[in-house]
């Protein structure tokens, strides 16, 4: 069987119940920012002195909400401390069945976005300032790591053809929450 491989990118993330929502949505929004290629209305979001770019369209932002809440729900529910988001990019091809016949669409990813959540509870005020200083160069490496990777040879050859032009993005998206192995949301 023929596999197909295509580029998945991870971003490892060890957050606290006090930023967690806001690196989430920051870091979605932002590689959003990078793959949509519609007319996008950018929006600038300020976290930990990171600015991260954004996508200004209600559609877009109710998802991000919608699988960050999701997650927020499933860690707060005691599941596990560890957990993901994975974002996949996708494009719809003609599915054949055995006879090489079309038998409608699939969609099939042609790249995936990991970001890999581990819980950390700072205590006392220094460990909280230490901590937010570790999470804002981590949020720093994660925008170089989006702009190294959709800038690079492998990220460009990636994107299939727009044959579609029409919407904010001529691709499917899937954001899936997984905290402790379980698929939520």
């Amino acid at each position: 069987m023929n596999t197909i491989t295509y580029p998945t990118i991870t971003i490892d993330l060890i957050l606290d119940r006090h930023t967690s929502r806001d690196v989430l949505r920051a870091i979605l929004d932002a590689i959003l920012f990078h793959r949509l290629f519609g007319t996008v209305k950018p929006k600038m979001r300020e976290v930990l002195g990171v600015t991260m770019p954004g996508v200004s369209d209600p559609e877009m932002e109710r998802l991000v909400e919608e699988k960050v809440d999701a997650f927020w729900k499933g860690i707060e529910g005691g599941l596990s401390k560890r957990g993901q988001i994975v974002l996949t990019f996708s494009e719809k091809r003609p599915k054949k069945s055995w006879f090489q016949v079309v038998v409608g669409e699939e969609d099939v990813p042609w790249e995936q976005w990991y970001l890999m959540r581990k819980y950390n509870n700072p205590g006392i005020e220094a460990d909280r300032q230490q901590f937010d200083t570790a999470l804002a160069n981590t949020l720093t490496k994660s925008i170089h790591t989006m702009l190294t990777h959709t800038s690079s040879d492998r990220g460009r050859t990636a994107v299939p053809l727009i044959t579609n032009a029409t919407g904010i993005s001529p691709f499917p998206i899937r954001i899936t929450v997984k905290v402790g192995g379980v698929e939520i949301g």
